[in-house]
C-alpha cells in the first residue's frame, strides 16, 4: 500500500476528507479517552479468570501498582469516577482492612517482578485519618514488596485534607509527585460545579505543599465552568503559575446525564472550551511549560531516585481496591462499576464483604486487534507520539497498515511523522513510501493535540463504541 507521509493542502482534499475533518474539529469535546478500552465497555466474566493464570503470561521487567480509596468528602457536579461522599472513619478503616486482605492475596501473584511506580487516588487519598494513611505505605512496602528507593509514588489530595500530619507522612514515605484538585480559583465558579471551596483555602494548601518542597507539585485546573470567561480562566491560570508547580493539567468541563450537573446546565450561551484551551497553551508555554498532551503541561523534572523502567504503553497495572483497575496483556479487570451514591454504596460494600479477591469475573478481553489499537491510543495522544518501529517490534505489522484511518491525521496535518528514514518533504512522488518500510515517530501536531477528545473518540473500535452506548449506568 501506498502512503503520503507530508500533509495536504484543503484544496487537495477530497470530499471524503473534507467532511471527516469537519467531524473532528466542529466536535472536539467528545469524551476524555483516559483510557482504553473505557470502563462502560466493561461486562461480566463468565467463567472468571484465575489472577495467577492471567499474571503468570505477563513478560514485563517491573509493574504500575494503583491503590483506589473511594472516598472524597463531596461529589463535585462533574464528576463520575467511582467515589463516595463519606467522611467516616470507621468506614474507611473497614475499606483499608479489605485491601489489606486483599494485598496479602495478590503479593504471591505479583512478587516475581518489581513495581517501578506507585500512584493512591481516588477520590481523596488524603481524606483518610493519617493512621489509615501510613497503612497504605504499609501495605505497599511490606505486603507488595515495594520499594521507594526505587518507585516514582505520586497521591492525590484536596485542598480541605493538606494537614501538616498527613503531609509529615507523604514526606517520610517517599512520596515525589503530590496532585491536588483545584480546578478554579474564583469561588462562584467553584460554587456552580458544586464544589465548596473557598479561595483562601485553596491559598493556604498550597503554601504548605511549597513548604514541604515535593519534588514534583502538579495543580488541575478546568476550563468551560458556569459563568467562566477568557479572563476568569486566566486568572485562575496566573494563580496556579504563582506557585510554580512542576506540572499543571487542564481538563475541559464534561457534563452528562449520571453526573449532578447535567448537560444544557453549564449556564454558557456557546462553548468557549477550545477557546480557553488555545489561551491556556499561550500562556503555560510562555511560561516555561512544555506540552505533553493535551491536558498535561510540565517543567523538566529529573527524579534523585534510581527509577525502574515503565512505559506508559505497557500493561502490568495491578489495581488494589473497589473500583481499581487493573492491566494485563489480554485482560482488564476492575469491580462493578457505579456513579450514583446508592450503586457506589453497594459496590463498595460487596468489596469489603469479601473473603477472597484472587479472580477476575468484570472486564474486558482484548483480542490481538484490540492490543493494536490501544498500543495506538496510548501513544499518539501524547507528546512521546507513536515510535513506527517499536510497534512493529511488537506485533510485527505497521500501524498504518491495521489502521489507515491515520492517514487522514497525516493529510489534513493533525499529526507528522517525524524523524522518517526517508525524506517527507515535497508533494511528489519521493514522499510516498510503503507503511511496512516507515521508520520515525508519529505524533500529534501542536494543533492536533487541542483535538486529543475527538481523535481519541474516533479512534475507538465498532465493538467497543457498542459496548460503551449500550453500558446501562447505575
Amino acid at each position: 500500500m501506498q502512503l503520503p507521509l507530508h500533509a495536504l493542502t484543503p484544496l487537495e482534499w477530497t470530499p471524503e476528507l473534507q467532511e471527516w475533518n469537519r467531524q473532528i474539529t466542529e466536535a472536539p469535546y467528545r469524551s476524555y479517552l483516559y483510557s482504553y478500552p473505557h470502563k462502560t465497555a466493561y461486562r461480566e466474566l463468565d467463567p472468571p479468570y484465575p489472577l495467577q493464570q492471567l499474571w503468570s503470561k505477563e513478560q514485563l521487567d517491573s509493574y504500575f501498582l494503583y491503590m483506589h480509596i473511594p472516598f472524597c468528602a463531596a461529589r463535585c457536579g462533574f464528576c463520575n469516577l467511582f467515589t463516595l461522599p463519606d467522611k467516616r472513619a470507621d468506614v474507611h478503616k473497614e475499606y483499608v482492612d479489605a485491601l489489606e486482605r486483599q494485598a496479602k492475596q495478590w503479593a504471591p501473584i505479583l512478587s516475581a517482578r518489581p513495581f517501578s511506580r506507585f500512584a493512591i487516588g481516588g477520590g481523596t487519598p488524603t481524606l483518610l485519618a493519617p493512621e489509615q494513611l501510613e497503612r497504605l505505605f504499609d501495605i505497599a512496602e511490606h505486603i507488595m514488596g515495594l520499594n521507594p528507593a526505587q518507585v516514582s509514588i505520586s497521591v492525590e489530595t484536596s485542598p480541605d485534607t493538606v494537614t501538616p500530619e498527613r503531609l509529615d507522612i507523604l514526606k517520610r514515605r517517599g512520596t515525589d509527585r503530590v496532585s491536588m484538585g483545584i480546578q478554579s480559583f474564583i469561588e462562584a465558579e467553584s460554587a456552580a460545579i458544586y464544589r465548596p471551596q473557598k479561595p483562601a483555602l485553596v491559598r493556604q494548601a498550597l503554601d504548605m505543599l511549597t513548604e514541604y518542597n515535593f519534588p514534583l507539585l502538579n495543580v488541575d485546573l478546568i476550563y468551560g465552568l458556569p459563568g467562566q470567561t477568557v479572563e476568569s480562566w486566566l486568572y485562575s491560570v496566573e494563580q496556579a503559575l504563582s506557585y510554580k508547580p512542576g506540572e499543571i493539567f487542564i481538563y475541559p468541563l464534561y457534563v452528562r446525564e449520571n453526573t449532578i450537573l447535567k448537560p444544557g446546565q453549564t449556564g454558557l450561551e456557546q462553548d468557549i472550551r477550545l477557546q480557553l484551551y488555545r489561551a491556556a497553551v499561550d500562556r503555560l508555554e510562555a511560561a516555561g511549560y512544555t506540552q505533553y498532551s493535551m491536558r498535561r503541561f510540565a517543567r523538566d523534572f529529573h527524579s534523585s531516585k534510581e527509577l525502574l523502567p515503565y512505559s506508559c504503553q505497557e500493561e502490568g497495572m495491578a489495581g488494589l481496591g473497589c473500583g481499581a483497575r487493573s492491566y494485563t496483556q489480554d485482560v482488564h479487570y476492575a469491580s462493578r462499576y457505579g456513579v450514583s451514591t446508592a450503586a457506589t454504596r453497594s459496590i463498595i460494600a460487596d468489596y469489603v464483604a469479601a473473603e477472597r479477591y484472587d479472580t477476575a469475573d468484570y472486564g474486558f478481553v482484548l483480542n490481538e486487534q484490540e492490543r493494536k489499537r490501544r498500543f495506538v491510543l496510548k501513544a499518539i495522544l501524547h507528546r512521546e507520539g507513536l515510535e513506527l518501529s517499536a510497534y512493529r517490534q511488537r506485533f510485527g505489522t505497521s500501524p498504518l497498515d491495521d489502521l489507515p484511518e491515520l492517514r487522514n491525521l497525516i493529510w489534513t496535518g493533525l499529526a507528522e511523522i517525524e524523524g522518517s528514514a526517508f525524506s517527507v518533504e515535497g508533494n511528489d512522488a519521493a514522499s510516498t513510501y510503503a507503511a511496512g518500510d516507515l521508520a520515525g515517530v508519529l505524533r500529534l501536531t501542536r494543533e492536533g493535540l487541542a483535538y486529543s477528545d475527538s481523535i481519541g473518540d474516533w479512534l475507538i473500535s465498532p465493538e467497543v463504541y457498542g459496548l460503551m452506548e449500550s453500558y446501562v449506568g447505575r
